[in-house]
Parts: C-alpha cells; sequence; structure tokens
C-alpha cells in the first residue's frame, strides 16, 4: 500500500463499526460495478440486521486480523 491508502485505512479503523460497515458496502460496489437492485437490496436488509443484533449485543464483531485469518483459511 502507498501512504495515501495507509492513511485512508487509519482513518477509515478509527470510524464507528456501523460507519465502517457502510463504508465496506460502498467500496464492495464500487469494485464490482453496478449490482442489480434486488441484489443491493439485499445487502442491505442484511446489513441493517447485522447493525441491529451487533447494537443489541446479539452479535458480537471480531476483530480484522482474526476474520482475516479465518479467511484465508478457507
Amino acid at each position: 500500500m502507498n501512504a495515501r491508502v495507509e492513511q485512508l485505512l487509519t482513518d477509515a479503523l478509527d470510524l464507528p463499526a456501523d460507519e465502517r460497515s457502510a463504508l465496506v458496502a460502498a467500496l464492495l460496489d464500487s469494485l464490482e460495478g453496478s449490482p442489480p437492485a434486488a441484489t443491493s437490496d439485499a445487502w442491505k436488509e442484511e446489513l441493517r440486521q447485522r447493525k441491529q443484533a451487533l447494537r443489541e449485543g446479539t452479535l458480537k464483531a471480531m476483530p480484522w486480523a482474526q476474520a482475516r485469518a479465518r479467511l484465508s483459511a478457507l
């Protein structure tokens, strides 16, 4: 990563979890192009449900390093 990207990452990591989730969704959308409206709506609903579960305490977030390790193991 270059210095600009590293600074963006640092700034993004300082955001609250719900804002980081919205940022991730927007970045993924930008990489995938324009998804069909139904897909986009489905992802928005999924994110809304996860955000609510995080706030209610029924879902627990994990550190990125742990999530990345789990994904790498797949």
